[in-house]
């Protein structure tokens, strides 16, 4: 049980924590439509697959480079409206408007200049998405110096910021759909004049739905974005700026020095044995996820569905949105009182080992006889029955709202069991980003014990996610190579049953070991709630509160 009493000035009311949430919310929707609406620059937009490829990785390089130096940045800015909520304002409005044009691109451009428009767009929007992401990241860290109150902020944050993940997954389905996305009169007559029939017809047809379906759809994120982007600007409090001292003048006349001081600062982050730690535990956490985020999509589709994409219609997508929606109503809120109780740590430990069992149990969810045996018992019957039923009532009103495509066919029941996984899954990322970002605040306390002023909330917040990046990267990248190695071949209609087999052991396998690894990083982490309260008392004694 806590030793600590959040006393009230430490606790962050509601509103603020609402506020900071959406701004989670965008930090996740961002990157997560991204990724989904790059992968029709291929099949839209005609793109070379390796251009494409370079299009997410050459961005990344030049986004390694800036976090670091916004961190440092806001850090040490002096302005009545703080350090970090500035940037936080100009920021989301930048990244909404640049996310949109992001993506005005035209089927009929030649492919190299959409490949120059995308990639020069791409920096521009990650100078803007920079300067919102890293300060906020850093905001969240100061909103309190309460040690338990930290966690339930990030839980809230990251709760709503699921809400990314609940929606995402359907991008898939409404961007091809040409009765969301319909195509002009002037389209549908350019089409028709060419003369095509068959799959000839439907290939040019399907791009120009997908082309219209982004272009539109990237303006309605956008728009989102910057509204909600905002709202950590306007109603977060950070510490008071007006004690910290030792604050770098961030000038022109100053770059020389200023670029010292933030190596200097990124020198002292790396030597903080804790922070490292975290590090390393989210590196492989988190990417060992990722090296295999989409190997369900293809077992569903390929071994389930044996290739057939209009067999496994939305269940794809009904796998990830309720994957977000355990996570966000039920694995967090477990998470922040088991930390609560006994310690992030702990948390951390009993968390990340659940989730290699819910990994394990994923060989018998996804179990085709399994499946069939389910089905035909009479729990089964029932459960296909009643969401028939449900569908039944409610597809006239999502037809009259165009939302047909959230429909479910169980007339041949459904993969039922593969759902039966995911409470245990989700306690993985659930408990990764709500505890090691609790964590990161708690360890900005120890720098300033150990290195002074400023505190660099910021800095701590740039390294950090510069890893996550940084691990993405490199999982997308191993990811590839995966299936390449079990033989998967994406042009082929079904896979071979040796290719299927061996994809599901490394869906299993890969994020098992790489949590399993965190965990023995995480075993010695020392950094406590006794330990943090007695640096606590040591720095409010040394400047007084904040």
């Amino acid at each position: 049980m806590s030793i600590i009493k959040t006393v009230s000035r430490d606790k962050v009311p509601l509103g603020q924590k609402a506020a900071f949430g959406s701004g989670h919310l965008v930090l996740n929707l961002l990157p997560g439509a991204l990724a989904v609406f790059m992968f029709f620059l291929v099949t839209a937009f005609g793109m070379d697959p390796w251009l494409a490829g370079l299009l997410g990785g050459l961005p990344r390089i030049f986004d390694a480079l800036t976090d670091p130096i916004m961190g440092f940045i806001s850090d040490n800015t002096k302005s009545k409206w703080g350090r970090r909520r500035p940037y936080i304002f100009i920021g989301a409005i930048l990244s909404g408007i640049l996310f949109a044009l992001l993506f005005q691109l035209s089927e009929n451009n030649s492919v190299m200049f959409n490949f120059w428009y995308f990639l020069l767009m791409s920096l521009l929007f990650l100078v803007g998405n920079t300067m919102y992401a890293t300060p906020l990241v850093g905001l969240g860290y100061e909103m309190t110096s309460d040690y338990n109150e930290r966690t339930r902020l990030m839980a809230f944050a990251n709760i709503i910021g699921q809400i990314a993940w609940m929606l995402v997954p359907w991008f898939w389905v409404v961007i091809a759909d040409p009765t969301v996305f319909s195509l002009s009169e002037e389209t549908l007559r350019t089409i028709g004049e060419m003369g095509l029939t068959g799959d000839e017809l439907q290939k040019l047809t399907d791009e120009k739905v997908q082309a219209t379906g982004v272009r539109q759809l990237s303006v309605m994120v956008g728009l989102a974005c910057a509204i909600l982007g905002v709202l950590p600007a306007l109603f977060c409090k950070g510490m008071d700026a007006g004690k910290m001292e030792n604050r770098k003048q961030i000038s022109v006349n100053t770059l020389s020095s200023s670029f010292k001081e933030l190596f200097q600062g990124i020198k002292e982050v790396s030597k903080n044995k804790p922070f490292m730690k975290l590090c390393g535990a989210t590196f492989l956490v988190f990417n060992g996820f990722q090296m295999v985020a989409s190997f369900s999509f293809f077992i569903i589709v390929f071994y389930i569905y044996n290739g057939d994409y209009g067999q496994s219609g939305t269940w794809p997508a009904w796998f990830a949105s309720l994957t977000a929606v355990v996570t966000a109503f039920m694995v967090i809120p477990i998470i922040s009182r088991i930390a609560n109780k006994w310690g992030k740590r702990k948390a951390f430990i009993i968390s990340t080992i659940i989730s290699i069992f819910g990994y394990i149990f994923k060989w018998w969810g996804f179990d085709n006889s399994l499946n069939a045996q389910f089905n035909e018992t009479s729990f089964g019957q029932g459960l296909n029955s009643a969401v028939a039923s449900i569908f039944e009532t409610i597809n006239p009103f999502l037809d009259s709202i165009g939302m047909s495509w959230f429909s479910i066919d169980t007339s041949q029941g459904g993969p039922w069991l593969m759902f039966v996984p995911i409470p245990l899954m989700a306690f993985g990322l659930g408990g990764l980003f709500t505890l090691m970002m609790s964590m990161t605040a708690d360890v900005c306390d120890l720098d300033e014990l150990d290195n002074g002023m400023p505190r660099k909330e910021g800095t701590f917040g740039a390294i950090y996610w510069w890893m996550v990046k940084l691990g993405q990267a490199i999982a997308l990248v191993l990811g590839g190579a995966i299936l390449t190695l079990v033989g998967f071949d994406e042009g082929a209609v079904s896979q071979t049953a040796e290719t299927m087999f061996k994809l599901r052991i490394a869906d299993i396998v890969i994020p098992a070991f790489t949590a399993a690894i965190a965990i023995w990083i995480m075993w010695k982490y020392d950094l406590d709630e006794k330990k943090a309260k007695e640096i606590k008392e040591e720095l409010v004694k040394r400047r007084g509160e904040l």
